[in-house]
């Protein structure tokens, strides 16, 4: 068999760790520094375990936080559809890491003949990750680590065997039909927004910003600060002039200004903020938005990508991604076989 897992490795664009969190600027939407929220998951314990090899609680909570934090912010007086979408999350999670275990226990037959994954293919990814879901900073990454409970070594160990079962797929399943020309346009199109670099990314906005405990007003309670904040985003959507209701009602530095903030750039924003915000489009009135600090209501005005790299920079990655797709009933066919005949012990 010819092993490819070094360059495929590298081309991979992993899902895994992608936990955002940090304490961005005070002037920020989503400023306040956010404490990992209560009862998402049960951190300790046994999540599954899979041909003798066991996939932890903290494993499937770590994957999970970053999607948690954006629910709850998206989402702050919970509710069905909050609740719906974290199980459904959880259970995505908890399907790949089964999944997974799965392919690895045939890499670990795989290696007595030779195959291998090199570090610095590791290095490499956990590199784009940290670029890419931390805004670069090394600190939040370890900030977020140590909430987790999670070692380096372990991390680590989690992005190897992500790029294992890319890499192994890849390899079963290399014999798919050769990508077209139309077919590698069509799909560089799709994905070359998420392969830009998000570093760059820059957005001009008005935002309001609800403290919690309001000093201007003794009376205000977080319930009828929501509330606020709810009908203040309902009068926007409704024509109202955000510039006139920020100067009333906004408590933050850029009240003022008619809560008007240009060109900020993505980094300067929390992480699952930065999420919300930039996926939508020009025009748009999110929230109310949640975290610890209070709420916000903010209003696009213009939205500027960073550089996507050209098609020839990333040829390589645009064709495997093509290839999988082809192969993706194959795939589903041999994975359906293998969960049969492995031992998996649900424990969720």
């Amino acid at each position: 068999m010819n092993f490819r897992f070094a360059w495929l490795a590298l081309l991979a664009t992993s899902s895994l760790g992608q936990a955002q969190q940090g304490t961005p600027p005070s002037t920020a939407p989503g400023a306040a520094k956010r404490t990992a929220p209560a009862g998402a998951f049960e951190v300790n314990g046994l999540a599954a375990i899979v041909n003798g090899r066991v996939i932890t609680k903290n494993k499937v909570g770590f994957m999970l936080s970053p999607i948690f934090a954006q629910l709850a912010a998206q989402f702050p007086r919970r509710g069905p559809e909050f609740e719906r979408q974290v199980l459904e999350a959880r259970e995505k999670i908890l399907q790949e890491l089964i999944d997974r275990e799965i392919i690895i226990s045939e890499f670990k037959a795989l290696e007595k003949k030779g195959a291998n994954l090199p570090d610095h293919v590791v290095d490499k990814e956990i590199a784009r990750q940290i670029r890419s879901n931390y805004n670069g900073d090394e600190t939040r990454f370890q900030e977020e680590l140590k909430r987790a409970r999670m070692t380096r070594d372990g991390y680590r160990k989690m992005t190897r065997e992500q790029l294992i079962v890319q890499a192994m797929r890849a390899e079963h399943f290399s014999d798919a039909p050769p990508p077209l020309p139309g077919e590698i346009a069509g799909e560089y199109a799709e994905m070359k927004d998420k392969l830009r670099d998000t570093t760059k990314d820059k957005i001009t906005f008005h935002k309001i910003f609800l403290p919690r405990q309001d000093s201007q007003n003794p009376l205000a309670t977080p319930e009828s600060q929501l509330a606020l904040a709810e009908q203040l985003a309902t009068d926007i959507k409704n024509g109202s002039d955000i510039t006139e209701l920020a100067k009333k009602h906004s408590r933050d530095a850029f009240a003022e200004e008619g809560g008007f903030q240009q060109d900020l750039p993505r980094t300067d924003l929390a992480t699952e903020f930065a999420s919300i915000i930039f996926a939508g489009k020009d025009g748009d009135v999110l929230g109310p938005l949640e975290d610890p600090a209070g709420f916000t209501v903010v209003k696009i005005t213009r939205i500027s990508p960073g550089p996507a790299p050209a098609l020839s920079e990333v040829r390589e990655m645009v064709e495997e991604r093509v290839r999988t797709k082809k192969s993706s009933t194959a795939y589903e066919k041999w994975m359906a076989s293998k969960r049969r005949s492995a031992v998996i012990q649900r424990k969720l």
